[in-house]
């Protein structure tokens, strides 16, 4: 028992709470990736802002598939090292050729195939440029965009 500033006798009780993680307290997730011969390496920290996946043209020859799965991280949260090759705002390793990443002021892209462990959670949240989406690849049950996300 306690007393308040009158001397009056108080009963104080213990309200068992549920506590919710905060998120500031969560260690920060790293993924690390590279190229094919090791020689340009790459990390990002965090979550991505966001996961696409891609049937335009350009994706498509430069990767030898019929689509591209990326994950779009803050700039910030990327730090790369090795030499870089930039060619029409992607970047390549200079030694093997790989396509990694394609580095901007505010946003960098980077290709999910890359990454050490390519986690399952980083699964597609929309389709771009489903025009061009070969006919026996079905859709993904996520936003549709015939071209960019802007032509939804």
């Amino acid at each position: 028992m306690e007393r308040d500033a009158g001397g009056t006798r108080m009963r104080l009780s213990l309200i068992p709470l549920e506590v919710q993680p905060d998120w500031r307290c969560q260690q920060m997730i790293t993924r690390t990736g590279g190229c094919l011969c090791g020689a340009l390496r790459y990390e990002v920290s965090g979550e991505p802002l966001r996961v696409g996946l891609c049937h335009c043209a350009d994706c498509r020859k430069e990767s030898g598939s019929s689509f591209v799965t990326f994950a779009v991280w803050p700039t910030r949260a990327f730090k790369s090292s090795g030499e870089v090759k930039i060619f029409a705002g992607r970047g390549f390793c200079p030694d093997c050729g790989s396509r990694l990443f394609n580095p901007g002021e505010e946003e960098t892209e980077i290709r999910v195939g890359s990454l050490d462990d390519a986690p399952a959670a980083l699964n597609p949240q929309y389709e771009i440029w489903v025009v061009r989406r070969e006919s026996w690849l079905p859709p993904l049950p996520v936003p549709q965009y015939p071209g960019d996300r802007s032509s939804g």
